[in-house]
């Protein structure tokens, strides 16, 4: 009556039920589908490694190092020579509050005109398109062809000051936009929200569509105004697009480079200035690539500060 464990019948659909055979050939096609998968990341993970991941390890070890771009002899290590000299540097601060100054004024403005662009074009009224396009070409724009163009609209005989002339009937002459210390960073915010605004617009437009149109239909039964209807439904709905439209402006204008680089270079009297104009000039005209990495350093820690407020701030609560 006893029955032996190797004569008891095998359930189907366990292991042992599978021929050895069957079991190397699905052991053979789930190491060809690795290879396959790792042969298509390969590319995107080795310029991942080489642009970002080797630039970020070399900027935190030439921070603690005298290194310049050219010299003769090697870089020495300098521990936290390159922060007490950041510390005691007066461009630094100036460039720092430079950099708040238009991230402060930029990220509202740009944000808040971006979507009222999008309430505009998610209308469904004919030639809608035509408007989708014309705010979202200077995106399309190299932003050095903008920074030059402007640069010819802000002269002192451009058309921005023409434009005032006219408006005034000759009473109000323009100043010289980019040469003024008081016009030139309010210049740059200008042209710059002007550039980007398109984009966050798109954004913007792709939330809005997501919101389910039985919401309206609801609030209009309930008979809600233009302004309860954004108020209690656009806007909520809005939630998670507006998280990343203020972290990604953000982040933007922190990074503002190349609209002081062509335009202002950093001038006149510094007041153009940014962390990472004066990194850049720093490491690359001035050839101190140790204290340019430490400039480099601090801000990375100053702008990680600043998203995880925000996502701190924007997160959903239970």
């Amino acid at each position: 009556m006893t029955t032996t464990m190797s004569s008891m019948p095998t359930r189907p659909g366990t292991a042992a039920a599978v021929p050895p055979t069957r079991r190397a050939t699905q052991r053979h096609a789930r190491r060809r589908e690795s290879l396959a998968a790792l042969g298509m990341v390969s590319p995107a993970v080795f310029l991942l490694v080489m642009f970002i991941v080797i630039p970020v390890v070399l900027a935190f070890a030439l921070a603690f190092t005298n290194a310049r771009l050219v010299s003769p002899t090697p870089a020495q290590f300098t521990g936290l020579q390159n922060f007490r000299t950041l510390l005691d540097d007066p461009l630094f601060y100036k460039s720092l509050r430079n950099t708040f100054y238009f991230a402060a004024v930029v990220v509202p403005l740009q944000g808040g005109l971006a979507l009222v662009l999008a309430l505009l074009v998610n209308a469904k009224v004919k030639g809608v398109n035509f408007f989708r396009t014309v705010y979202f070409l200077p995106v399309v724009t190299s932003m050095v062809v903008v920074s030059l163009l402007w640069t010819l609209l802000y002269h002192r005989t451009g058309l921005v000051n023409e434009i005032i002339s006219r408006l005034t009937f000759g009473l109000v002459q323009g100043p010289d936009w980019l040469n003024n210390p008081s016009t030139a960073m309010p210049a740059i915010i200008l042209m710059s929200v002007w550039q980007g605004v398109g984009f966050h617009m798109i954004i913007w437009l792709a939330g809005l569509q997501t919101i389910p149109q039985d919401l309206y239909e609801a609030a209009d039964m309930d008979g809600a105004t233009r302004w309860m209807r954004f108020r209690h439904v656009t806007w909520p709905g809005l939630k998670a697009t507006r998280t990343f439209v203020l972290i990604t402006i953000t982040i933007s204008a922190f990074a503002l480079f190349t609209q002081v680089s062509v335009m202002t270079q950093g001038g006149p009297l510094d007041s153009t200035s940014t962390v990472v104009y004066q990194a850049v000039r720093t490491g690359y005209s001035q050839q101190q690539t140790g204290y340019a990495s430490a400039i480099s350093l601090v801000f990375f820690v100053l702008v990680l500060a600043v998203s995880l407020v925000q996502r701190f701030l924007t997160r959903e609560k239970d």
